[in-house]
């Protein structure tokens, strides 16, 4: 059985047991932070830890910040509550399986929790008050929100929604943020603006992991993400109203402020590097939240995630629940026979993405391929999709490019979609035509009309493998 646990301190502790957790004292919110973390990601052990950083300088001890919470095969395990899970395909299926019996569970209101252990209002808010990093060397500024759940509620159908989308703190009681066109969240505040009136929002920046990955991924339209995580949890989710927006909060939540956003007051947000690797979006002015309160917990951990060129300690939760999601979605739509689907890291999770079929009638893999590239988990600025055979593991990017290599065509099983969904996050696309891209399709499976007389592949049988492995592993050196 998966370890439950009730908060993210409870979620540190487990994860110190897995091994997966580096403490580091010292460390200046200014660069270093967000410096080290890359560093662990790209030249530290595999998996990259949790980065949890205490004893910042010009902070009290206990002010902390982590980083990377979902940034392994096991921690991901963690938060989902998935067991006996190992690789990242596994994870995927586990996943997928535990959707089938899927029911979204409701947050339950309790009337207070942890996250009032502490109130600051009006005069006394100050969102310096934590170590909020500066992530990279040319942002524009501090950001508060990375890994955050920015709470809103639509106006007319009363659903609650939580995205993750940049929030970059301008003074002690202001803050910029930046939601990609076609979010959910954006649907929402851009209801509220457009009719000049204020938009109450709330953001928690520091909770439980499966909160974050419910809300960095596409959730159903009009589902809350805290029925969904509520759904995987077995439970309902704990929340306390917002004293002045009554927005529903994490109760166990470690920080978060609330306030409004208005039509008439924007600011410049950004740039910010970004999971593409670049600094896609550049800087623009951006509705502000005025906040009124702030919640926090004695001691509070700010969670944080630093976007960058792949792989980050983002990129690989990204890929994992999007690939679940595009299965999902996939098998909705009416596509059979699929074997398994991976966004790959170098894409950011989005970018590169391939679908694996055992091929059951013409047109099969092309109506895979499109569906996948159109779903609303691989709708958006997506780039490549590849379909390819069941014989092909979908994560191993050797293979599949060994498929694309030899059972592909070009001129005949390459297609390019025009003016798809995409966004300002886009690097290769002109400021002026940002919104739109253009997408491949690759059919990378053998031709359906002769895939029987398809030259068979050179390479040792499953039976013939299993035989000699297990006849010569002792002195193979492999038992």
């Amino acid at each position: 059985m998966s370890k439950q646990y009730k908060d993210l301190r409870e979620w540190i502790g487990l994860v110190e047991d897995l091994g997966e957790l580096k403490r580091i004292s010292g460390a200046n919110w200014n660069l270093e932070m967000g410096a080290i973390t890359e560093i662990l990601g790209r030249d530290g052990p595999y998996p990259p830890p949790a980065v949890l950083f205490d004893e910042v300088p010009d902070y009290p001890k206990g002010f902390r910040t982590i980083f990377g919470t979902t940034g392994s095969v096991q921690r991901a395990a963690l938060s989902l509550g998935l067991d006996n899970v190992r690789t990242g395909t596994e994870l995927v299926k586990a996943y997928r399986e535990k959707t089938r019996a899927f029911r979204p569970i409701p947050p339950k209101y309790v009337e207070t929790g942890p996250v009032f252990e502490n109130v600051d209002s009006g005069p006394d808010v100050d969102l310096f008050k934590f170590p909020v990093p500066m992530m990279h060397e040319i942002d524009g500024g501090r950001y508060i929100g990375t890994n955050c759940l920015v709470i809103t509620k639509h106006p007319d159908e009363e659903w609650v929604n939580l995205g993750t989308y940049r929030v970059m703190v301008h003074d002690k009681d202001r803050t910029a943020f930046f939601i990609s066109p076609g979010k959910h969240g954006r649907i929402q505040r851009d209801l509220y603006l457009q009719r000049k009136e204020p938009c109450p929002v709330a953001v928690s920046v520091g909770h439980d992991p499966l909160l974050f990955l419910a809300a960095g991924n596409e959730v159903d339209y009009g589902l809350s993400e805290y029925d969904y995580a509520g759904g995987f949890k077995g439970e309902p989710i704990e929340v306390v109203r917002a004293r002045a927006t009554g927005l529903p909060i994490p109760a166990r939540a470690e920080i978060v402020f609330e306030g409004e956003a208005v039509w008439d007051e924007r600011q410049k947000e950004g740039p910010f590097g970004e999971w593409t690797g670049y600094y896609g979006s550049g800087e623009r002015d951006e509705p502000v939240i005025r906040v009124k309160n702030v919640y926090y917990r004695n001691k509070p951990i700010l969670t944080c995630s630093k976007p960058s060129r792949p792989p980050s300690d983002y990129s690989f939760s990204k890929g994992i629940v999007k690939s679940a999601l595009i299965w999902e979605e996939l098998e909705k739509c009416g596509v059979p026979n699929v074997k398994g689907v991976w966004c790959h890291e170098a894409g950011g999770g989005r970018l590169f993405n391939v679908v694996s079929i055992e091929q059951s009638y013409p047109g099969h893999s092309r109506q895979a391929a499109l569906i996948a590239s159109q779903t609303h988990a691989g709708g958006y600025l997506n780039r490549f999709v590849v379909v390819v055979d069941e014989d092909i593991d979908p994560s191993n990017l050797f293979d599949v490019v060994w498929a694309m290599s030899t059972r592909c065509d070009v001129a005949d099983d390459i297609d390019i979609l025009r003016k798809c969904w995409s966004g300002p996050l886009d690097p290769v696309i002109p400021t002026e035509l940002k919104g739109f891209n253009s997408r491949a399709i690759i059919d990378a499976c053998r031709p359906y009309a002769w895939k029987d007389s398809f030259p068979p592949v050179a390479e040792c049988s499953k039976e013939l493998r299993d035989r000699t492995f297990a006849k010569w592993k002792g002195i193979l050196g492999l038992g």
